[in-house]
């Protein structure tokens, strides 16, 4: 981008008016022109076709919590609460891929995503659905994992009470992570070749509008940081700096990715979870047009 690049952004519009009690996991299927996303708590996946607007749902035995792309096409990894599937949306075939949850059901997974070389990167948190919910919130039972190819599991971070925003700078120097409830938005050196993170900082804290809840990261390695609670995406500077706030016409906004043809239309999810009767279009699938694309989606290598 050159230095008189002026960045637009149009006005939030409904695309699908689905109510999901948690929006999240947003994915760009550019071969389909497809967006897949899930509705945590309704334990659902859906489709969007971008081209005719129709939506495919389908329902699973768990919440669903994370979607990605695989190096096979057709194939697809899934993030349930306490383990990760194979899914081959047309035929809806599934199969165990072997990752569970340790400390299921204390706690359960959360936001996932793959990184360029394949591995995939999910994160774990309370378990919401439990009635011991405040007290494993407090006691912080999240762990941050990378799975890799082979099926080796490492614990990147401990600690977390709610994981959220895994994204990469444009040139894989840098990983992006998020502790919800903390209110903190976190940047790592990132490793490519070992998959490794080092060198925690804080890139924003406390910020008023809500809390942190899923990303994306654009050509110019900003940040979109969807704000839970805040009514808003926040678009963020490297170095913490808020460059632009996106006002949503819902409160709950939870993840988003770029789509479209040239990846150009930001999609966003939300959720109907914590809001009033007003908030007629809670947990509806929104999009944003722009004039600045968005990275393209890693898929999970097939080992």
């Amino acid at each position: 981008m050159t230095a008189a690049f002026s960045l637009s952004v149009s006005a939030p519009q409904c695309v699908a008016p689905v109510a999901d009690r948690c929006g999240e996991a947003a994915v760009w299927s550019p071969g389909e022109r497809a967006l897949y996303w899930c509705d945590v708590h309704g334990a659902r996946a859906h489709r969007l076709d971008e081209q005719t607007g129709a939506v495919t749902t389908w329902t699973f035995d768990e919440p669903v919590v994370a979607l990605s792309l695989s190096t096979e096409p057709g194939r697809m990894l899934v993030g349930l609460a306490s383990r990760l599937v194979w899914w081959w949306p047309e035929t809806d075939e599934r199969r165990d891929h072997g990752f569970h949850l340790p400390n299921w059901p204390d706690a359960r997974l959360n936001d996932g995503r793959a990184d360029a070389r394949g591995r995939f990167w999910i994160g774990s948190m309370f378990n919401d659905t439990s009635a011991e919910a405040a007290a494993l919130e407090a006691a912080a039972p999240g762990t941050l994992y990378r799975i890799d190819p082979d099926g080796a599991v490492t614990r990147m971070v401990e600690n977390v009470k709610v994981s959220n925003t895994i994204c990469w700078s444009p040139d894989g120097g840098r990983f992006y992570f998020a502790d919800s409830p903390r209110n903190v938005l976190s940047s790592f050196a990132f490793d490519d070749g070992a998959g490794t993170i080092s060198g925690r900082e804080t890139i924003l804290a406390d910020h008023p509008r809500g809390i942190p809840d899923g990303s994306a990261v654009d050509a110019e390695g900003y940040i979109w940081n969807c704000r839970y609670l805040g009514g808003c995406i926040l678009r963020i500077a490297p170095d913490g700096t808020v460059d632009r706030i996106v006002e949503m016409p819902t409160r709950n906004i939870t993840t988003c990715v770029f789509g479209g043809p040239e990846r150009t239309t930001l999609y966003v999810t939300s959720a109907a979870n914590d809001t009033t009767a007003d908030d007629r279009l809670a947990g509806a699938l929104w999009r944003i047009d722009t004039n600045i694309a968005g990275l393209a989606e890693n898929r999970v290598a097939v080992g």
